[in-house]
């Protein structure tokens, strides 16, 4: 049986919950306060047909909503874990390297939720969620270990654990 991608769990630190968790709080009351006044004050100014001002503030607020359901669909299906505090064992919230068999480049990415980078715009990494084909197959794996895990084209895909440490941003 498939699980639903919408039905994943949101892996997060508790910093990291509680940052989205204020981001909603501010879209929901202040930020929504605001767009709603603007939205009138360009409403007054007459026809909307070719009110820039108005379009801008609609489009705004489309966005806005967007973001509200996003991030209530996020924290509702969010697990708060606390950051690892050391390597060792494959888990979210750490920071992976591996290899693929037969190729000596070392990839790094972090085991978790793209939402804890977009807190940090400054951070570039690469993100797998823990129920990947990847992420699962390596679960639990230490420095060292082998995983497979069939790749989307159908074919079985063997890596080997490089590293494993806590992700600090």
């Amino acid at each position: 049986m498939t699980q639903k991608i919408e039905d994943s769990v949101v892996w997060l630190t508790q910093d990291g919950y509680d940052q989205l968790k204020s981001e909603l709080e501010h879209l929901k009351g202040p930020a929504r306060a605001e767009i709603t006044q603007r939205i009138s004050e360009a409403r007054d100014e007459g026809d909307l047909k070719e009110n820039g001002g108005y379009h801008a503030a609609k489009d705004e607020q489309g966005k806005m909503e967007a973001r509200i359901r996003q991030l209530e669909d996020m924290l509702r299906r969010a697990q708060v874990g606390e950051t690892p505090k050391s390597g060792g064992a494959v888990e979210p919230g750490m920071k992976v390297s591996i290899k693929f068999a037969g190729d000596d480049d070392v990839e790094t990415f972090l085991l978790g939720s793209r939402e804890l980078l977009a807190l940090d715009a400054s951070v570039d990494i690469d993100v797998y969620s823990p129920q990947s084909p990847l992420g699962a197959a390596i679960l639990g794996k230490k420095k060292g270990e082998k995983a497979t895990y069939e790749a989307p084209n159908g074919k079985d895909v063997t890596v080997e654990i490089v590293a494993a440490v806590p992700f600090t941003g």
